[in-house]
């Protein structure tokens, strides 16, 4: 080879990190790994603010999994602090006044938007339609033929739905891809939880904490600050890195059109804006998360301290309000959410399909994959990677 690494990882957010980790570790490999951003973590970074708040820099992340691997790995690099991830919509009630729902809306948020009464009887008519502690989306039970059912599902299709889903994706909720829609259901149960998986928490001394362990490893260099596809070349089925031929293995975790230079055109993605304020008080509301349904222009409000359980002298607390809207390319702009339809699903393939030939090229994660992942499914991908890269 002609350069001194057997492995380049192009990213250190999750995919890019456990890929480097186990390459280096595991298989005994010389890892460089190139970042844009100024430090490891991609958008699970975390960092203290002025205030000394610690918040998530690009929006909140809560770690769940059903995957005892991806759990005991991660758990190798951090201790965790027990938290259970409850949602509520702050919504206007008539008359005057607003109510909090839990979110999704279930058994409990039945009660609270309908009474306990009439929520008995619609609890009943629901659990014999569809099965106690069921998760069945907006959508499917807009449809069900039984009409207190239907007028349910139009209330929660109006009061949770529909503008929270315009707000986030652009679009009406009919033109958006079922699996989407999707992670919006309507939870048959008293569990208030928004995760139910087994293992749930947040890194006890933070995402970047966890990363930086990650990555302490002898034979992995990161360089931070780096663009790498200005040092990266891919013409005719072959690559160079700082104009001399390189034949180890690339894991590029980034966004693919860009790497091939848009050259069929740009992947259409949502993204995001934040806007950060700080308070003279312990805590601004009850929960981390309050998404706005129905009205307001940002989708919801994330207060870090219920999410970290940080402790501070002072009575000081940060929020995030979160406005979504579409991806433009536009210099510090980061595409977040790929739009998924067949269109935009037949062009990412186009470029997957120039991908494949270079046989040493392996896309990982959200954007190089142009898919919806949570950070444990990106871990759980990475570690299968690396399982095969060192069978």
């Amino acid at each position: 080879m002609n350069h001194p690494y057997d492995c380049l990882v192009i990213g250190a957010g999750m995919a890019g990190a456990v890929t480097a980790r186990e390459l280096a570790q595991r298989g005994n490999k010389r890892v460089l790994l190139l970042e844009r951003r100024t430090h490891v973590g991609g958008n699970a970074y975390d960092c203290l603010d002025e205030r000394g708040v610690l918040i998530h820099q690009y929006g909140p992340h809560i770690f769940h999994t059903s995957d005892k691997r991806v759990y005991d790995y991660l758990s190798r690099y951090t201790a965790w602090r027990d938290y259970q991830h409850k949602v509520v919509a702050n919504i206007p009630v008539e008359g005057g006044g607003r109510t909090l729902l839990p979110v999704p809306f279930n058994l409990v948020s039945l009660e609270v938007a309908f009474g306990v009464k009439q929520a008995a009887t619609l609890e009943k008519k629901l659990i014999d339609a569809y099965g106690a502690e069921r998760k069945v989306t907006i959508l499917e039970l807009r449809a069900s033929p039984d009409r207190s059912i239907a007028a349910l599902a139009e209330y929660v299709y109006e009061h949770v739905f529909v503008r929270y889903t315009m707000k986030q994706w652009g679009q009406k909720p009919e033109e958006i891809d079922p699996n989407t829609t999707a992670r919006v259901p309507v939870f048959l149960s008293r569990d208030c939880r928004y995760f139910q998986d087994p293992w749930q928490g947040m890194p006890q001394e933070g995402y970047t904490a966890l990363f930086e362990r990650m990555l302490d490893c002898p034979g992995i260099t990161v360089e931070l600050g780096v663009d790498a596809l200005s040092r990266l070349r891919l013409d005719g089925g072959k690559i160079t890195l700082d104009g001399e031929a390189f034949t180890g293995t690339v894991i590029y975790t980034g966004a693919v059109d860009e790497l091939f230079g848009f050259a069929y055109g740009r992947l259409p993605y949502r993204t995001l804006d934040f806007r950060f304020e700080s308070y003279d008080r312990q805590f601004f509301q009850t929960h981390g998360t309050v998404n706005y349904t129905m009205d307001e222009d940002y989708t919801r409000i994330t207060e870090f301290k219920h999410l970290t359980g940080q402790r501070l002298r002072e009575p000081v607390t940060t929020i995030m309000k979160e406005y979504s809207r579409a991806y433009t390319g536009q210099p510090g702009e980061i595409p977040y959410y790929a739009i998924i339809n067949e269109a935009n699903n037949a062009l990412y393939r186009r470029y997957a399909a120039l991908a494949a030939t270079y046989p040493s090229l392996k896309l990982l994660g959200r954007l190089a994959e142009y898919k919806y992942y949570n950070m444990d499914a990106i871990a759980a991908r990475a570690l299968a990677l690396c399982d095969d890269l060192l069978k």
